[in-house]
Order: C-alpha cells, then sequence, then structure tokens
C-alpha cells in the first residue's frame, strides 16, 4: 500500500476514534433515536472516504499499467524498454523512409503519339491501280524508367509500343560514368549503337535514320566532356556471314562527336561529328529488307559510315544536314538480285526550320537516296509546322512528297497530336 492510501487509512482511524470518544461522552445525554442517526451519519461519511480511496487506487493501477506497458498502452516492452507497438511503428516508418528515398531516385518519363495520315500511292506501272489510303492510329506509346543505384552507377528501361506491335522493352542500359573522377562511361544493354545523329524537325523520319538506325545488345565504352563524345562498341549482329560459324561477338561501331561549348560564340549552336558500323547490314531497315528476301545471311560484312552537323542561333534558326551511306555494294546473290542491280544504299537529309514565335516553328527538308531499289524514295521533300498548344502538348502538320527509282510516287499527308512527361 502506498503512501496516499495509507494516509487515508490512519484518517479514517482518526476520524472514527474521535466519533466514538464523542459517542460515548454524550450516550448518557442521546436517546435511542439520536444514537441511531449519528451512527448512520458515521457509516455514510465512511462510505464516502471508502469510494475516494478506491478511486485513488484505480488512477495508481492505470498509471501503473502504462508504465509496465499493456497491449492497450504499447504491449510489452523490447529489451530496448520500448513498448512492441512503437517499435513495429517505428519499423514502418524506416520502410516508408526507404521507400521515400528509392522514389527520390526514380525518374519516369514518357511520349504519347497520335497520328491521323492520307497516302496516295501513284504507281508507274499502268497495269498497277493505284492506292489511297487514310487512318487514325496510337502511332508512339514510350515509358521510360531512369534510376540512380548508387553515384556512378544508373539505370534505364524504355517500354515502347507501336500500333500493331507488340509492347517491347525498345531499350535496357546500365550505366558506369566516371563523373567527377574521370570523364569515362560504360553502357551496356539493349540500346541504339552510337552509328548516326537523325536529327529531325518532321513528324516523319529522315531517311538516314530509316537507312542506318540501329539497335542491338551491345557493350559500349566512351569519353565525354563538355566538347568531345568518342565512344566504341562491340555486339554480336543478327545478320551472319554465308556459310561461315559466326555467331559470335564481332561487329564494331565507333562515334566521334564535337559540340561547341555553350556561350563560346553568344546564341550559337554547332554539333558535327561522324560514325563507321562494321556492318550496315545490322541495321533495323535493312534487317526488313533481308526479311523481305527470305534471308538472315549475307556473302561479306558491308561496313557504314555517317557523318552530320548541326547548326542553331539564337534558338530560333535551324538547320541539319546528315549523310549514311554503305562502303561497298551487296552481292546479288544477298537479295536475289537481276544481274546488273546494284544495292550499295546511300541516304542523305537536308532540314531548315525556324521558331517564329515561342510556341510555332516552320520547317522544310529535302532529301533523297540512291542504289536503294525502292527501299526508301529517291528524292523527297515537304514542309512541317508544329505548334505547341500547352506545356509538353504539341499538335503538327507535314506533307511529303516522294519519288522512288521505279518512278512510282507518293504523296504523304500526317498530322499528329503529341504529350510527352
Amino acid at each position: 500500500m502506498n503512501v496516499t492510501k495509507k494516509a487515508l487509512v490512519v484518517l479514517i482511524a482518526i476520524f472514527c476514534m474521535t466519533l466514538w470518544t464523542g459517542t460515548q461522552a454524550a450516550f448518557c445525554e442521546m436517546s435511542n433515536y439520536e444514537l441511531m442517526e449519528e451512527l448512520k451519519a458515521l457509516k455514510e461519511k465512511t462510505k464516502m472516504l471508502e469510494d475516494r480511496l478506491n478511486k485513488q487506487e484505480k488512477v495508481e493501477t492505470k498509471e501503473g499499467a502504462e508504465k509496465e506497458g499493456d497491449k492497450f498502452h504499447g504491449g510489452a516492452r523490447g529489451k530496448a524498454g520500448i513498448p512492441e507497438r512503437v517499435r513495429r511503428i517505428e519499423k514502418q516508418m524506416e520502410k516508408k523512409d526507404v521507400l521515400g528515398k528509392w522514389a527520390e531516385k526514380i525518374t519516369f518519363s514518357g511520349l504519347i503519339e497520335v497520328e491521323a495520315g492520307y497516302e496516295d500511292m501513284d504507281f508507274d506501272d499502268p497495269a498497277e491501280d493505284d492506292e489511297k489510303s487514310s487512318d487514325i492510329s496510337l502511332a508512339t506509346v514510350e515509358l521510360g524508367v531512369d534510376v540512380d543505384i548508387v553515384k556512378h552507377v544508373k539505370g534505364h528501361v524504355l517500354f515502347l509500343y507501336e500500333e500493331g506491335e507488340d509492347i517491347v522493352v525498345d531499350e535496357g542500359i546500365i550505366s558506369i560514368d566516371g563523373e567527377d573522377v574521370v570523364p569515362l562511361y560504360l553502357n551496356a544493354g539493349k540500346l541504339y549503337v552510337p552509328f548516326g545523329y537523325y536529327e529531325s524537325h518532321f513528324i516523319s523520319d529522315p531517311l538516314t535514320l530509316e537507312l542506318g538506325e540501329t539497335r542491338e545488345s551491345a557493350i559500349v565504352a566512351g569519353f565525354a566532356n563538355d566538347m568531345f563524345d568518342l565512344s566504341l562498341g562491340v555486339f554480336n549482329g543478327d545478320i551472319n556471314k554465308t556459310d561461315k560459324e559466326n555467331d559470335h561477338i564481332g561487329n564494331f561501331v565507333a562515334s566521334a562527336v564535337f559540340t561547341l561549348p555553350e556561350d563560346t560564340v553568344s546564341g550559337l549552336g554547332l554539333t558535327v561529328g561522324g560514325s563507321w558500323i562494321s556492318d550496315i547490314a545490322d541495321s533495323n531497315g535493312l534487317q526488313d529488307v533481308l526479311d523481305e528476301a527470305g534471308t538472315d545471311e549475307i556473302e561479306d560484312y558491308v561496313p557504314g559510315w555517317s557523318a552530320f552537323l548541326s547548326i542553331s542561333f539564337l534558338d530560333k534558326f535551324f538547320f541539319a544536314a546528315e549523310y549514311v551511306a554503305a562502303t561497298d555494294k551487296f552481292e546479288n546473290d544477298d537479295l536475289g538480285l537481276a544481274p546488273g542491280e546494284r544495292f550499295e544504299p546511300k541516304a542523305w537529309n537536308l532540314e531548315l526550320a525556324y521558331a517564329v514565335i515561342e510556341n510555332l516553328e516552320f520547317a522544310i527538308k529535302y532529301e533523297g537516296s540512291s542504289d536503294a531499289l525502292n527501299f526508301i524514295p529517291e528524292k523527297q521533300y515537304g514542309a512541317a509546322v508544329t505548334y505547341g498548344l500547352f506545356e509538353n502538348t504539341s499538335l503538327a502538320l507535314e506533307y511529303l512528297h516522294g519519288k522512288f527509282e521505279n518512278d512510282d510516287e507518293r504523296d504523304l499527308l500526317t498530322a499528329q497530336l503529341a504529350i510527352e512527361f
């Protein structure tokens, strides 16, 4: 029994003795009725004191339970004297903190393009009927995820959907860079190897991209600073040599790009460079050509090279020029060509763009190819206009007229609504 309880008991005892003594002294002077009333009052006062004592005991019991840790107030304490419920909350907070840290390291990006197009194909052969078609399509959906694993190490994944195709992992790259230590980097995974530049202000891809863009599982290492980006990559191409066991890592790509540092010349932006690949047949476009010919093998590798120039002035005027070419011709047997037919594809693209106001841009182009048979147009020209409706939301319209080596002609009209985030 604690001090408070003892004090109350003593007070009750003294009170009772006092009352008893007074009662004895006045006994002779009190009637039986008065004596009974006095005893009744004494019992009521005693009961009141007992009720107060019981309430005090309950308060002390509750406080003691909170200190010891009952289920309602946190459960049993752990080894460190922390209630188990509090420990569970702390663990949950730690998990949330970990998730919060990872959320800070993850960046999402994306692109959605919806296109409406009209095509008029005019065949040179009178026996072949001309074709006209139009359609609305979800042309492109991209979702990119970038993660900063630790300093110097990053991960990148890009999911791609195109109308009529399955969703694919278009890119999956582990990147290691020297950052503030050394200006070196290494990219490994599924990626677009550094062959060609393919800058364009149009909706449609330039002919240089249709000829040279190459996506492979590769390892690319390089040196990069504010002025130079030099890289070298290796991969095992999908196209092999005929009658040879060469399913090995035997394809190479090299690139050199120079960029004029910002503010070197006020308002001027300049990027120029070139690249080389050991077998241009591994490009996405030429693989399609070989697929149509029913083969994934060629007599010998055909290297390719590219060169480009990109200039901007005051962020209002833009000029881009690029050339992509095979360095030798493919053997006739590779594609089932007739005698005298030559397939040594080359493509070039020239574009000029002008930003009239911040959200409005006009562009014109002239591009072409040679020795590409009818894989891409021999000559093509057109114009495009792009308007920024809202932030990261654009509306574009383009017109292209192309003529092929066999004198077929094509007119394309395309409208595109796009958002990016």
